[in-house]
């Protein structure tokens, strides 16, 4: 470089020092790109790495000092590059900032959910299923339009919560209309739900009331498994839930045939509901468990068993508890009470006790789960009793639509 440009007034200094600014921070006279333009073969400073606002655009100018034989840099790296990653890495964070605080959901807007799923959760107990599905439905569609937006974890999991009960209410009252596959298909939703928001008293209560379903309409096989699971995931835990799963495990092993399990379980769920001090509360939530529903259980429990002496003690109990705005459960505690009556040979006494029950009950709760539990009155019945006046007549009723009674 410097033979070449000898006798130049313009003639640039070469040396090693001047060579490392080149490859760095300065940027040559344009004299000197001149130069080095002509000493490259290069068309223009840019191809060297220069250009005319005085930086060097990219480390290529370096590699082409090197590829001549001239001495590497030692300097530090170029302070545009290192500018841009800085950036790079502020303008990241920021991002994310904003996501983290991207959510649309205040926390006033998260109560009023809950007051509006909680008054929801009241109204169930004693509502007609059919009546509930719009409401449920309706809060259900407000829930999930937030929840398919970004929202942060906290709210995020708030949101988790309120769908798994909504969505195990919905599937409640589908299997009371007897839409059994699409019952199934939302408590698999609220199961998911619930595993989703990581609570576990309500990974355990949706197992719980999920095990209804196999309960009443089969295979009780799966109404063991999901109640003890619901049972094991809250082991350990005073609470209304723990007594709830125990109830149900208990009551499903009855129906198996297996006396040893289920006065086991119901030993379980007689001292879980002693400690979770619930006993005499009234109790007007459908995530609740109050004494009269965990009597309704015990019943079942029991007439399963044959024990019906015990099993009448237990019903007289849960009827005084119940009140005129409880939804279906005296219906069934009476048709329980009914079955009692078959298994003891009553049978005259057991279709007049389910034919008057039919007949009270409100239209509107007059739902296939009703008629079912019927039913199975008939089929307890004695040999031969089947064909009696009391069964035609139980029969006759069963046959008429609701709200023709």
């Amino acid at each position: 470089m410097r033979e070449f440009s000898a006798g130049r007034h313009d003639a640039p200094r070469v040396d090693a020092d001047q060579l490392g600014h080149w490859e760095t921070d300065r940027q040559p006279r344009p004299a000197t790109l001149g130069l080095l333009c002509s000493f490259y073969d290069a068309s223009t400073p840019e191809d060297l790495g220069f250009t005319n606002a005085g930086t060097a655009s990219t480390p290529t100018s370096s590699e082409l000092v090197l590829s001549k034989g001239f001495l590497p840099s030692t300097t530090a790296p170029q302070p545009a590059s290192a500018n841009m990653f800085e950036e790079q890495v502020d303008a990241a964070r920021r991002s994310v900032d904003r996501t983290l605080a991207a959510g649309t959901v205040s926390s006033t807007q998260l109560d009023l959910l809950d007051e509006q799923l909680l008054w929801a959760r009241e109204q169930y107990v004693y509502t007609a299923p059919m009546s509930m599905m719009k409401v449920l439905l309706d809060l259900l569609r407000e829930v999930q339009e937030l929840a398919g937006q970004r929202q942060p974890a906290a709210v995020q999991v708030r949101l988790s919560e309120l769908t798994s009960m909504l969505a195990t209410l919905i599937a409640d009252a589908l299997m009371k209309l007897g839409q059994l596959t699409r019952s199934q298909s939302w408590y698999a939703t609220a199961r998911n739900a619930a595993d989703d928001s990581g609570n576990t008293e309500l990974r355990s209560r949706v197992r719980a009331q999920a095990a209804m379903l196999p309960s009443y309409y089969g295979p009780l096989e799966a109404a063991v498994t999901l109640a003890r699971e619901a049972r094991i995931i809250c082991r350990g835990r005073r609470s209304s839930t723990a007594a709830f799963a125990s109830a149900a495990e208990a009551r499903a092993l009855a129906k198996l045939g297996d006396a040893e399990g289920a006065e086991s379980a119901r030993r379980l769920a007689a001292a879980a509901f002693e400690q979770s001090g619930t006993r005499g509360m009234s109790d007007s939530d459908a995530f609740g468990f109050p004494e009269r529903r965990y009597r309704l259980y015990e019943s079942g429990t029991l007439t399963a068993l044959g024990r019906t002496s015990e099993a009448r003690r237990v019903q007289d109990a849960a009827f005084r508890l119940y009140t005129s705005k409880t939804g279906i459960d005296p219906a069934l505690l009476s048709l329980e009470a009914a079955l009692c009556l078959a298994q003891d040979r009553s049978p005259t006494e057991a279709c007049q006790l389910a034919a008057a029950t039919l007949l009270q009950i409100a239209p509107e709760h007059r739902t296939p789960i009703v008629e079912e539990r019927a039913r199975e009155v008939i089929g307890a019945l004695p040999p031969g009793a089947a064909s009696g006046r009391a069964a035609r007549e139980l029969r006759e009723i069963l046959a008429l639509p609701s709200g023709h009674m």
